[in-house]
């Protein structure tokens, strides 16, 4: 009973997404008030109705219904309770369901959040939302049922899929989803302002909270699926440049060139065309990216869905969103005016230099990943593009981006002094330099590239506690004048130098680890040891051990210090599945400081002993570190007073004070 009631919600949901989708634009049209209101009771109904259908299938799963098929397939009687729960989104059908999910969850929150919208302009984005909606419901109707039944009930199911059993899985998608479906909000905001011709500096600020939002959780999105990647697949490393990686990637980057043009265009009424034409693009290439992992074209462990059927839906969608919208640009764009003027040195400058760099490489992204899936198309031919395409065209762009990072924060707005933020800069350079010396001494010759690496990551962390010390006037005031200015700063500072402080943070990491990392490949048997970052491994022993739906054979080993004193010891195992007859790889890890000592076990040699892969990663957990500090950066920025979406009303009394106060300056400005 609770499967047809989760099933027939579902209808509902979509049935009133209809209704949302069509009354309340036609309402804006007419200026009809009565049909504008609709949107938002319409928006809040289908949350309600999502959120049973939902419940109803974590219900199933949970309760082991092995009547759905959904369950049947990816779930078991003796999987643990956790991953009953985290299933539900482990295949292609409840992973749909929960992006369904979080579009009308966000949805709701620009009804709730929006009450200082223009009625038509609110209207419009709840609908262009429902838009959204629709086309994804009906997706899940018609080719993608959570809710199938099965007719007799199976006894057992088939299990989850191994490598998805994981706490990693519980996180890593709902972050990712917040942030691909969050971008859908600037998109609305985008396709709403474009229907409506009208784009100023308050559509901006409007925009950019949800820029922020969606921008933080795919940040975190990210970082959680690559340290997912990095200790569940047994492989050692943190990107592969697999292509679902890049879909995921493709509208990070597009996204942080939007944030950046989005205050461009709230400071200085500027990039007003440019920027609408970023949140098209961000959501289209969200949109891409659940094509390429829904359709069956990429063969990955990310991927969920194999049939061409719910490919074709899908890349209609694409075609009819992004279509739709890039035409609705092209109509319109004409009509919009292009904002303020400003000198190429400024900070609009500096943020347009970001948004190039952005973007191309972002377009860069795109065509590695693409280009393959065209070839094979068009000609039939099977071609790879890996890391060192990406690292060759990616890389080139990247350097002189984060070079000139530093310099933005610090650049006066229309008109900027170069060498003057050169010269407020020079302790930041100083620091790095020295760096970069202390490192080409360590290393010789052989470590220019890393010195040079890990130089510019000391150069953006420097960069971004100057900016802070000069604006709080450090060295200029005393030091309790200067702390008092720190704390009264606006969040929104402390949120762009936290952001690119996790920057550097995070390229201190990947610079280190991949310049200095260490790996061993050897068959040991019990009691011999080898050396690895400093500390010597020994083996100790293989045992075997049952858990609840697997089983697996466990080789301890014992970390011991230069005087052969136990510091620590980890396990690494083997692990068999029988239902789903997998085998993994689960990677014993642990940490000192920064870095990591990573193990993982091969298959068993013919004389008794077993292959074992040893790495000794250095200051490796820094890349996942700064992403913590840039989406702390995202959080800072957005507990701003000047970026808090819907506040509340003013008092009658308080509408009346405010105008008499200014009902002067008001004339004024008519007179002139």
């Amino acid at each position: 009973m609770i499967v047809e009631l989760g099933h027939f919600a579902l209808v509902l949901a979509l049935a009133l997404s209809i209704v949302q989708s069509v009354l309340p634009i036609l309402g804006a049209r007419r200026n009809d008030d009565q049909m504008m209101a609709v949107a938002v009771p319409a928006a809040f109904t289908v949350l309600a109705l999502v959120a049973i259908s939902f419940a109803a299938l974590t219900s199933a799963n949970v309760l082991s219904d092995f009547s759905v098929q959904n369950v049947f397939e990816n779930s078991h009687s003796q999987k643990p309770l956790l991953y009953k729960f985290t299933g539900v989104w482990g295949n292609h059908e409840g992973s749909m369901l929960l992006w369904v999910l979080i579009l009308s969850f966000f949805t709701a929150l620009v009804a709730f959040f929006g009450n200082n919208l223009p009625p038509s302009l609110k209207a419009n984005v709840l609908g262009v939302q429902a838009w959204v909606g629709t086309a994804f419901l009906t997706f899940i109707i018609a080719t993608s049922n959570p809710f199938a039944r099965l007719n007799p009930a199976p006894v057992e199911g088939r299990d989850l899929n191994p490598i998805l059993q994981d706490i990693g899985l519980a996180i890593h998608p709902p972050l990712l989803y917040l942030g691909y479906v969050g971008f859908s909000v600037c998109f609305s905001f985008a396709v709403a302002a474009l229907i409506d011709g009208r784009i100023d500096a308050a559509w901006a600020r409007w925009v950019r909270p949800w820029t922020l939002v969606a921008w933080t959780f795919l940040t975190g999105g990210i970082a959680m699926g690559s340290y997912w990647a990095y200790y569940e697949l047994g492989w050692g490393g943190w990107w592969f440049w697999d292509p679902v990686e890049n879909a995921s990637f493709m509208p990070w980057l597009a996204g942080t060139a939007l944030l950046h043009s989005a205050l461009v265009m709230e400071k200085r009424s500027a990039l007003k065309i440019w920027t609408v034409l970023l949140a098209i693009l961000t959501f289209s290439l969200s949109l891409l990216g659940t094509f390429l992992v829904r359709s069956g074209v990429l063969t990955s462990v990310h991927t969920f869905a194999t049939d061409p059927g719910r490919g074709l839906f899908i890349l209609a969608i694409l075609v009819i969103f992004i279509g739709g919208s890039l035409a609705l640009f092209a109509w319109r764009a004409q009509s919009l005016a292009p904002g303020g003027l400003f000198q190429p040195i400024s900070r609009e400058g500096a943020l347009v230099l970001n948004n190039l760099f952005l973007t191309t490489a972002a377009a860069t992204v795109l065509i590695g990943t693409l280009y393959p899936l065209l070839l094979e198309f068009l000609t039939g031919e099977k071609i790879s593009v890996g890391a060192p395409f990406f690292n060759l065209t990616f890389g080139p762009l990247m350097i002189p981006l984060l070079a000139a990072v530093p310099f933005g924060p610090l650049m006066a707005w229309k008109r900027g002094d170069l060498l003057a933020v050169a010269q407020r800069l020079m302790t930041a350079f100083l620091g790095a330099l020295l760096v970069v010396a202390a490192v080409l001494y360590q290393t010789s010759a052989s470590g220019v590239l890393a010195a040079f690496g890990i130089g510019l990551a000391v150069w953006l962390m420097l960069g971004a506690l100057t900016d802070l010390a000069l604006k709080a006037g450090i060295g200029k005031a005393s030091l309790k004048v200067a702390f008092q200015r720190l704390i009264g700063l606006p969040r929104s500072v402390f949120g762009t130098a936290f952001a690119h402080l996790g920057l550097g943070v995070t390229l201190l990491g990947i610079v280190a680890t991949t310049t200095f990392a260490t790996e061993s490949v050897l068959v040991m048997k019990p009691g011999e040891s080898i050396r690895a970052g400093g500390y010597t491994l020994r083996f100790d022993q293989i045992e075997p051990f049952k858990g609840s739906n697997f089983s697996e054979e466990q080789g301890r080993f014992t970390v011991l210090s230069d005087e052969g004193q136990p510091v620590t010891s980890l396990m690494a195992a083997k692990r068999f599945f029988p239902v789903r007859n997998m085998q993994t790889t689960e990677a014993g890890i642990r940490t000192f400081a920064f870095s990591q000592l990573y193990v993982a076990l091969g298959d068993a040699a013919a004389d008794g002993g077993i292959v074992v892969r040893i790495w000794w990663k250095p200051l490796v957990t820094l890349i996942w570190l700064g992403t913590v500090f840039m989406m702390a950066g995202g959080c800072l920025s957005l507990l701003d007073r000047r970026l808090r979406v819907g506040a509340p009303a003013k008092g009658k009394a308080a509408l009346m004070q405010s105008a008499k106060i200014r009902v002067a300056p008001a004339k004024n400005r008519v007179s002139q």
